[in-house]
């Protein structure tokens, strides 16, 4: 599988080191050089200095035909822009944006883009270990129809009955 992640920060390199020691072929995109000093002297991947919102520089580092796409870096806007140069203009199928708000979280995944929310994933994490009962709202959002994908006529029903996924609640 090819992967590429948009994002040398702390998980983003995990990532890249687990996907690379399983055998996949992994580029990974960051701003900076430096934050490639976290990836060990065992990967074997590619790293590529380069803005990852940029369609050309997904392009060189070879994106277009990536099984799976991440964006990672710590900032939402980063992240939603990466995904979605890479699931309009690249046609990347499995998409996965790091988001920090929630309610965005959501709606992103309204528009095909999966999404992890790692607010409500830490929120959770600590209200189950004080024993307190978690939020209740997904950490990670499956996209809900592809990219450019009309959604089924459940998820219209689901949007017009104000459902939680819906982006109306304030996105």
């Amino acid at each position: 599988m090819k992967i590429v992640i948009v994002g040398c920060g702390r998980v983003g390199a995990v990532l890249a080191e687990a996907f690379d020691a399983a055998g996949h072929a992994v580029t990974v995109i960051d701003i900076s050089t430096r934050a490639f000093d976290r990836l060990s002297g065992e990967f074997h991947g590619q790293a590529i200095r380069g803005d990852g919102t940029d369609e050309d520089t997904l392009r060189r580092a070879g994106a277009a035909d990536a099984d799976v796409f991440l964006a990672l870096t710590e900032g939402d806007n980063r992240n939603i822009m990466a995904a979605q140069v890479a699931a309009e203009n690249l046609e990347i199928e499995k998409i996965v944006a790091k988001i920090n708000d929630p309610v965005r979280a959501a709606a992103y995944a309204e528009l095909g883009i999966g999404a992890v929310c790692r607010t409500t994933m830490l929120s959770d994490a600590i209200q189950t270990f004080l024993g307190e009962e978690p939020s209740g709202m997904p950490s990670v959002i499956a996209p809900v129809a592809g990219h450019h994908e009309a959604p089924t006529s459940q998820q219209a029903d689901a949007r017009s009955a104000g459902s939680p996924a819906s982006p109306a609640r304030g996105a």
